[in-house]
């Protein structure tokens, strides 16, 4: 049975999607403003070095995930017994402390500080979920998430353009302006955003056997294809941390972008992100459900990076991106039908499950594309394939497909406790 949204009322405020989408949308305008800058910081204080700074972001990136992969079951348990409100918080003040670490940092070192820190309180987009959960009846579940989505596709307009502009004046001003949003998304949290899991369904006692990515993955087997499901996720999450991982590199090496041009990039990845998630996944699920939904995402996903790793020149590159926008698809109807097959009292373990998952493709994704790009760089010479990491990302993406053909399938929805 599904519960309703306007039942759920805090402090006088019924809990609903347009709270959770405007300090979603806050969040991800703060972290896309230094999505093009952060890799040009390293490469600065790496001597202009493109490998080496190529290398440093395997590791940054890698210990970031280590850190969500974790501490993602604790989050999610805790989001589950004292509500999503508390932990979004912790998780914004880890944004923020985050982005003023590398807006002050004078050394490599203390950048891997602020990474570590928001590594652990990174819960923001997955508590997000579970509101959404919260507060959205099943069948229109999918319809949201898209929409949650396209709060990230605005991040990726506004974030990347603002920090483009902003690092063409100081590599550190961007991270001074993304804390400055995160403060504000702070103070929008303990003010406003009201709280979503009312006590009578939170669970009673938190399991500890379970807070950990082992007990994790006793959570999915007693769910039936619920682990599949997140196979598929994780394969997606792997595929999609290439272009964070290289793009910045892989683009200023390959076609000489600057950080403006990238911030234009960006926006344009923006705009189609946010028309397929806010304008066409609602109808397009409704008319081919949630499975359907799965395979044209990672088809299309697929296609499209494979465009990326094989343009010669940056006009053709970007043919690839209203492509690669419909891999929008993928993770609402995979949120779609993991929600259904737990009851409201465990989306939040739900959520930090999937988070660990994709703090383990956080963890696997900049040593496989970073150093295969590297690699790649080193023997272009011979090899002609400074793509290759994408290709890699593309094989991914097909191999969710292929197993999103057997295992994508609806499921009664799971009552509560």
């Amino acid at each position: 049975m599904s519960q309703e949204p306007n039942s759920i009322v805090k402090r006088g405020r019924a809990a609903a999607f347009g709270f959770i989408f405007a300090s979603a949308l806050i969040n991800a305008v703060s972290f896309g403003i230094m999505i093009p800058i952060l890799p040009n910081l390293i490469k600065h204080m790496v001597g202009g070095d493109t490998a080496a700074a190529a290398e440093w972001n395997v590791l940054f990136g890698t210990v970031w995930g280590l850190m969500q992969f974790v501490c993602g079951p604790v989050l999610g348990m805790l989001s589950d017994r004292y509500g999503r409100r508390p932990v979004m918080l912790l998780s914004i003040f880890g944004l923020f402390v985050d982005f003023l670490f590398m807006a002050f940092a004078p050394t490599l070192a203390w950048l891997f500080v602020g990474r570590v820190l928001n590594g652990v309180t990174a819960a923001s987009f997955s508590t997000a979920n579970a509101y959404v959960a919260d507060v959205t009846p099943p069948d229109q579940r999918a319809r949201n998430f898209g929409m949650l989505g396209s709060a990230f596709g605005f991040g990726f307009i506004l974030g990347p353009s603002i920090g483009g502009v902003l690092g063409e004046v100081n590599l550190r001003l961007p991270f001074m302006v993304a804390a400055g949003l995160c403060l504000i998304n702070a103070i929008y949290g303990l003010l406003v955003l009201p709280e979503s899991l009312p006590p009578e369904r939170r669970t009673t006692m938190i399991n500890w056997a379970r807070a950990n990515p082992l007990g994790s993955l006793a959570f999915l087997l007693e769910r039936g294809r619920l682990a599949a499901l997140v196979a598929v996720a994780f394969l997606f999450q792997l595929g999609f941390t290439v272009l964070p991982s290289i793009f910045v590199l892989y683009s200023g090496y390959r076609y000489g972008w600057t950080p403006s041009t990238l911030g234009w990039t960006f926006m344009a990845t923006g705009v189609a992100q946010i028309i397929v998630q806010m304008f066409m996944v609602g109808p397009v699920v409704k008319r081919i459900g949630e499975r359907g939904a799965v395979l044209v995402g990672s088809g299309m996903g697929a296609l499209g990076l494979t465009i990326y790793a094989l343009a010669p020149t940056g006009p053709i590159y970007l043919l690839g991106i209203p492509v690669w926008a419909l891999s929008g698809f993928m993770t609402p109807g995979l949120m779609g039908l993991m929600t259904r097959r737990v009851g409201p009292q465990n989306q939040g373990q739900l959520q930090g499950v999937s988070q660990s998952v994709q703090g383990i493709a956080s963890v696997l994704g900049p040593p496989l594309f970073g150093l295969s790009f590297s690699w790649a760089v080193r023997n272009n010479a011979a090899l002609h394939l400074p793509g290759l990491p994408i290709l890699i990302s593309a094989a991914l993406l097909l191999m969710a497909f292929m197993l999103s053909l057997r295992v994508a399938t609806p499921s009664p929805l799971a009552a509560p406790a």
